[in-house]
Formats: structure tokens, sequence, C-alpha cells
């Protein structure tokens, strides 16, 4: 068959992939372990799923608006507001099918044919082909673990051209858990609209920060400069809700209304039940968000006390999200010579998933989640390290 120039010369996600491989596997009666998957593995609030009964029984299973109820709007400004002090209203926020359809929408809106797009990597996988699906080109910024993989203005500006669109920041990042303090943040936002050029900030780890970093946002950023800023948001992984496929956005207005169009002709709005789900989770306690934190944190030591321990790694110390990114490329070889060989080698032989570096543009690096129980990880984290050993 005939495929457009557009799909073809993207690839799939490769944590889908991964996934995908270790059920694979499953299905045929292997104990395989998915340390690859990027979603919290806790339940769903009781009280949020009860709201979606209640929206069945009522029957709430029609349309609604594009960019979502107007009282979900509401919330999710109300969000905005009150978690980061801005003055914002429902006219300036959408709901999508996840964070991913709100970047998918963010791009599409404004980015022109040869438009080019800054990404810092380790990136998440999705960024790049996201900016070619928009018919634009994705510039990778490389980053080093001694700088915590976060960018540095001066890498930045290397890079700039005069097609030069938007930039792209992720805080905690997907896949280094590394986090910009705020002053860092509004330092690079600063640089960016001094130059024309857009920013977009993906913040949907935003709830999982762990002391002593605080919370980082550009949503002060917005409320200055509304029309060069655009934050993306959602409650997939703050209240392991990552199958309702909520996803938000903060924007100015005009942007908003062009976004919709978008949405209208693609996916129309999002499904009806997991709005009224939604709704109860931002207007509802956040303790179980706190307990899941608490839960990370603890993981996050383990792991990396267990890393520390493989001679040749370098991992830096994760600030939020539920991943750590560590350099392994010191035991590549003849036989395993790359992040995608290693994953492979050790999804065969380990029964260990995990993510190659590769995907998220370092290919030095390993993506490990560690959003599993503590024995299992401890116990996945050791066998990986005899496996290195061995190579």
């Amino acid at each position: 068959m005939n495929f457009s120039k557009r799909v073809s010369s993207i690839q799939p996600s490769a944590t889908l992939v991964i996934n995908a491989r270790a059920q694979e596997m499953r299905a045929r009666g292997m104990n395989v372990i998915s340390l690859a998957a990027g979603e919290p593995d806790f339940s769903t609030p009781q009280h949020i799923v009860l709201a979606a009964k209640k929206a069945l029984d009522e029957g709430f299973t029609r349309y609604t608006a594009v960019q979502g109820i107007p009282e979900l709007r509401e919330a999710t400004a109300g969000y905005f507001s009150g978690t980061y002090g801005i003055d914002c209203n429902r006219q300036q926020v959408m709901v999508s099918n996840g964070g991913k359809q709100c970047l998918y929408n963010l791009l599409q809106t404004i980015i022109d044919p040869g438009d080019e797009v800054l990404i810092p990597a380790p990136y998440w996988v999705s960024y790049p082909a996201m900016v070619q699906l928009a018919q634009g080109i994705p510039v990778i910024v490389p980053t080093e673990p001694e700088d915590n993989f976060l960018v540095r203005m001066e890498q930045l500006e290397k890079l700039v051209t005069p097609e030069t669109r938007a930039l792209i920041l992720n805080t905690p990042s997907n896949p280094t858990g590394c986090h910009y303090s705020p002053e860092a943040l509004d330092e690079l936002a600063e640089w960016a609209i001094s130059r024309n050029i857009f920013v977009i900030s993906d913040e949907v780890y935003d709830q999982l920060v762990y002391p002593p970093a605080g919370p980082a946002s550009l949503c002060s950023f917005w409320s200055r400069h509304p029309e060069m800023t655009a934050v993306v948001n959602g409650l997939s992984k703050t209240f392991a809700m990552t199958g309702w496929r909520i996803g938000f956005v903060l924007a100015h207005q005009d942007l908003i209304r062009a976004m919709s169009k978008i949405q209208g002709q693609s996916t129309s709005n999002i499904c009806s039940i997991s709005q009224k789900a939604a709704l109860a989770a931002l207007e509802g306690s956040f303790e179980f968000v706190d307990k899941m934190r608490e839960s990370f944190i603890r993981r996050r030591d383990l792991a990396l006390e267990i890393i520390s321990s493989w001679p040749g790694s370098v991992c830096p110390r994760p600030d939020g999200a539920f991943y750590v990114f560590p350099r392994l490329d010191s035991f590549y070889n003849a036989r395993v010579d790359s992040s995608t060989m290693l994953c492979q080698a050790i999804l065969e032989e380990e029964k260990i998933a995990l993510v190659p570096g590769e995907a998220f543009g370092d290919d030095r690096c390993v993506r490990i989640s560690y959003a599993v129980a503590d024995d299992v990880l401890e116990d996945c984290l050791g066998r990986i390290g005899s496996f290195l050993a061995g190579l």
C-alpha cells in the first residue's frame, strides 16, 4: 500500500511498542515484569470512580461542548488559579483526550510547514513526531547528565534560526524525572519570548515533585505573556487516571478557540463520563496524591541506592515524576552496542521490560519506571545489576 509521506516520516511510540512486546510475552506464559510503563501503579480514587458511575446512572452519555463541559472548564481554571495564584477563566482553558491531544492541538495550531521547534533532549517520545505531523522541523538540543539533563540558554542559543517558532519544556521530565527551579524555568521562557519564540510548558507531573524541590510552573509567566505561552497539564499521573484520557491546557483565549477548531474536526468532545470523573478529581481531596507522592519518594531513593552500586553508571537524582534515567553506555560491547540492544537483551534474558534511551533522544541511557511495588523494584534492579556485571 501507499502511505502519506507524513505517516512514513514518524516512528511508533517506543514506550507503547515495549509494553506491547511485554504483553505478548506474558500471553505466551512468560513472567515478564514491566519497568517501562509511564503510569502510576495505583488505582483511581474511589470518589472519582463513583462520580463516573453516577454520570452513567443519570444518562450523561451524549455529546458535550468540544472544549469540555462548562463546570469542568471552571474547575480547570480554578486548579491553575488556586495552585499557582493566577487569574484565569474558563475561556482560557480547554479539555482534551489527555495531555497528548493538548500538545497535538497546540502544534497543529501554531506551526506552519518549515517552522522549527526546539526540543531539549532527553525528550518525551511524542514531541518530535507531533512537530513532524504539523509539518514542522524538530530541532533537538542535547543535554548532559552532569547538568541533570536540564537545558541551558547557551545551548538553545546555538540552534536558534529565523525559522524557530516554538520551544517545548517539560518539568518534571519524562524520561529523566529532573526538574527546573521556578527561576530557571522563567529565565528560559524570558529568553524565548525575547526572540519571539512561543513557549509550551508540559507540566503533567506537576503534583509529583519531591522535597526539597518545589513546584515550578509557567502559569505566572503565562499571566504576563499569554500570547506567547501555553501550559499543558492533565489528570493521568496526578490521580492515576491514565485510561480516562483527561488533559487540559491554559492558553490565550484566541488560541483556545483556534485549538477547538482542530479538536472539533478530529475527535470533537472527549468522553462525557470521563469529564464528570475529572470534575470530581479537581473538586475533591488531593490526599490521595500526597500518599502516592510519599511512595514514589521511597521508591526513588531505593532505585538510586541500587543503581549507584552499578560500576560505571551515572544517574542524576530525579526531583519528580517516577522515572530514573541512568547512563549505561559504559556497559556497551560488541554484542550489546546500544540502548535498544541492551533493553532487548534484558527483556529476553531477565524478562524485565525497560525503554531504550534512544527513543528519548539519548542512546547512552535507559528509562526505568519505579511505579511498581518496592519488593518488585528491588528484585528487578538487582537482576539488572547482575546482568550488567556479566557483560
